[in-house]
């Protein structure tokens, strides 16, 4: 199946025949009125190029049409012809829609069983096509859910043979059959203008049609086979083009750039670990290691540290930002939220009370005065580590020596905010001296994304969790169960342990957290309910982003002192909350969050040594959300659970990550095309390697095509 994609790659010409271009209008085509042209151009499609670069979401086999008198029983048939009569069965318990189809040869009775919407759709005396498998029925045949679509054209041919059908994303302008219509019509006229920018041999060693037979494969395919190659062949371009760009910029960071070469001595060492208040794990020790070598050179750092919840990464970062002190130099940590930079400044400062280190804070709520005495200050080298959230990269932070800059949940931030941290950098503009660059993140990543995501960076991973920790213990439970749920916590509150309770929203007035049979689905609404039900007495309160950051900050300290019982929180606790006396997390609706997200709410406890458990109370209506749910349940392990999450959802929805400006990809599908994604980075790693800057004259187009694929995240300054 292909996904729907708008990939703007022919826009341009990139050859001309007299006045005929990609860049043609639509209406210089014979079958597209000026209609039909601006139904498209709300689609995004406004010329020749766009419109052959408009892909399938999917294709689909078309059973050739016979008229109702020939069809058989017990096979896959197609038909068209003149709906009479419908109407609602609701006698059994699955209410049904029946209607009534005719062409001049008979009668075919249609039936949609649990689909009674369709009634708004499917009215007598439309013309429908449909497609399904017949069975006999009260002396003729009958389809049972059949896959229809309205015949609009007057005049639209009947099918005569079986054909693979591109299917379009459409709009109420305009349907998939129009546009089907007007690609058509375009193909002839755009195909001998597309040049390849892979040569002939290139392709033959890789099995790649040439490109103009690539999309005439996927807008008119001859077979489903077909249909797979021009949809590989523009999935190996897409992953091609990142890959470049990829090892284009690492190489141009290597070569032209320059980093501090820090100090480090078993002196330093053993200082850095006295601040730690447990000793390292053989995973973080392995990190720590690859980061001394790395940080000891003057060539630029730019590494991802991923790691479980709770497996300590903040502690390894901290040890490089220590190294930079160490040598004289200044540190940064820059997070996505105020409450994560809130967390970050305050566990560091708690690990170096009572050393010469000055650690402050700058974030968006940083008080106007405050923040200006702040910036003067880290300009002058008054500031040793600097935590903050994106107030770190705003034109007015100058930094004295920044030699590290550590960036936490790395997918929360684009690719030109890691470049305006790492532009803060030592002598940045002048010397091209630039500070290490480590990129942090607690939300797991497959190695296929963290490859694609980050392929710039190298990549350490610290398993397992530190000692004396236990694994947390997950259930899923019904609606009808809140009361028994309620009734544990309570008990756990009463053994002096605390609780985090989320829910998706903050106000009842929000649309999706309607309350229904299932429970509150907002944070006032059920601190209410708890207040005077089940957890009566409590010590309770709410905690959200819409708070100010003074409220926030008294709120999560009485938590942390235990004065407060429970919280009850929106995702606002997602990353970075750490209350080692917290041992019970409940997610109301938990059907409504994603698989990295309920893993990290789960990642508030279990951070003592006393067993913790994560109950997710649901009913879930999709079998994604059974799917998510039962995994959860089954499995603590994140790395586990992230390749699951992509499994089930796909890459975009999982990182919701734009890059360059633009979707990640919009026709390869990582979760299936791991093999392209590897042949393309090979491949990109050996082209680079053989041309530095894509300058040879047969690398024209395809210097091009990146340019305009990633041409701006490639040529801004230096985005790692």
């Amino acid at each position: 199946m292909i996904r729907p994609r708008s990939v703007d790659h022919y826009d341009e010409a990139m050859q001309r025949n007299g006045e005929i271009s990609l860049s043609m209008p639509l209406t210089a085509l014979p079958q597209v009125g000026a209609k039909r042209a601006a139904a498209l151009a709300g689609l995004g499609v406004t010329n020749l190029g766009k419109l052959v670069a408009y892909l399938p979401v999917r294709h689909e086999r078309l059973e050739a049409e016979a008229e109702v008198s020939q069809l058989a029983a017990n096979q896959n048939i197609s038909a068209r012809g003149q709906v009479t009569a419908t109407r609602i069965v609701m006698r059994t318990r699955r209410p049904r829609f029946e209607a009534i189809l005719v062409d001049p040869s008979g009668r075919l009775d249609l039936v949609w069983f649990n689909a009674t919407y369709l009634r708004e759709k499917i009215h007598p005396g439309m013309r429908l096509r449909v497609q399904g498998k017949a069975k006999k029925f009260a002396g003729g045949l009958q389809l049972a859910n059949p896959k229809w679509e309205v015949i609009k054209e007057e005049n639209e041919p009947e099918l005569r043979e079986a054909r693979i059908r591109p299917v379009y994303p459409a709009s109420a302008a305009i349907s998939s059959a129009q546009i089907e219509g007007a690609i058509r019509a375009g193909l002839p006229v755009a195909l001998p203008l597309i040049e390849d920018h892979l040569d002939a041999a290139y392709r033959r060693k890789r099995e790649l049609p040439e490109l103009a037979n690539a999309y005439r494969m996927i807008h008119a395919p001859e077979s489903e086979e077909d249909a797979a190659a021009g949809r590989r062949r523009l999935a190996y371009d897409e992953l091609l083009m990142m890959q470049l760009g990829v090892h284009l910029k690492r190489a141009h960071l290597r070569q032209t750039l320059k980093a501090p070469a820090l100090r480090w001595s078993e002196a330093i060492d053993r200082h850095i670990r006295e601040r730690f208040p447990f000793a390292l794990t053989a995973a973080q020790d392995a990190v720590v290691q690859d980061l001394v070598r790395d940080l000891s050179s003057p060539t630029p750092t730019n590494r991802l540290i991923q790691g479980d919840v709770g497996s300590g990464k903040t502690v390894v970062a901290l040890y490089a930002m220590l190294m930079a002190v160490a040598s004289g130099l200044q540190a940064a940590i820059m997070a996505p939220t105020e409450i994560l930079a809130e967390q970050h400044y305050a566990s560091i400062s708690r690990m170096l009370e009572g050393s010469k280190v000055r650690v402050k804070l700058l974030t968006g709520a940083t008080a106007p005065a405050e923040r200006a005495v702040l910036i003067e200050e880290v300009a002058a080298g008054g500031v040793d580590i600097l935590v903050g959230t994106h107030s770190l990269i705003t034109e007015t932070v100058k930094f004295a020596s920044l030699a590290v800059a550590v960036i936490d949940e790395q997918h929360r931030f684009g690719v030109f905010q890691r470049a305006a941290l790492r532009s803060k950098g030592i002598g940045s503009g002048e010397d091209n001296v630039t500070p290490h660059v480590l990129v942090m993140t607690a939300t797991p990543i497959p190695r296929t994304i963290a490859v694609s995501l980050f392929g710039d960076l190298d990549i350490s991973t610290i398993a397992g969790l530190p000692p004396g920790r236990h694994p947390i213990t997950t259930r899923v439970v019904s609606p009808e169960k809140r009361a028994e749920v309620y009734a544990w916590v309570r008990q756990r509150l009463d053994r002096g342990e605390q609780a985090y309770i989320v829910v998706p929203t903050i106000d009842a007035g929000v649309k999706e957290s309607e309350e229904g049979e299932t429970g509150p689905g907002d944070v006032r609404s059920l601190l209410k309910s708890l207040e005077e039900g089940e957890l009566a007495g409590k010590r309770l309160a709410a905690l959200h982003g819409r708070l100010k950051r003074s409220t926030r900050e008294a709120i999560m300290e009485r938590f942390r002192s235990g004065i407060i019982d429970a919280l009850i929180a929106t995702t606002v606790i997602e990353v970075g909350v750490d209350v080692p006396n917290a041992t019970m997390m409940i997610v109301e609706h938990a059907d409504r969050f994603g698989l990295a997200q309920l893993h990290q709410l789960r990642g508030r406890v279990g951070r003592s040594d006393k067993k913790s458990v994560c109950v997710l109370i649901a009913d879930p209506t999709t079998d994604d959300a059974k799917e998510r749910l039962a995994v959860m349940a089954k499995t603590t392990d994140g790395f586990a659970l992230a390749e699951k999450d992509l499994e089930i959802r796909g890459p975009g929805q999982v990182f919701g990550t734009q890059q360059a400006g633009g979707e990640l990809f919009k026709i390869a599908d990582l979760s299936r095309d791991l093999d392209l994604l590897k042949m393309a980075r090979r491949d990109a790693a050996a082209w680079i390697e053989q041309s530095p800057t894509l300058s040879r004259p047969e690398e024209k187009l395809i210097l091009r095509r990146l340019v305009k694929a990633h041409g701006k995240w490639i040529g801004l300054g230096d985005v790692g």
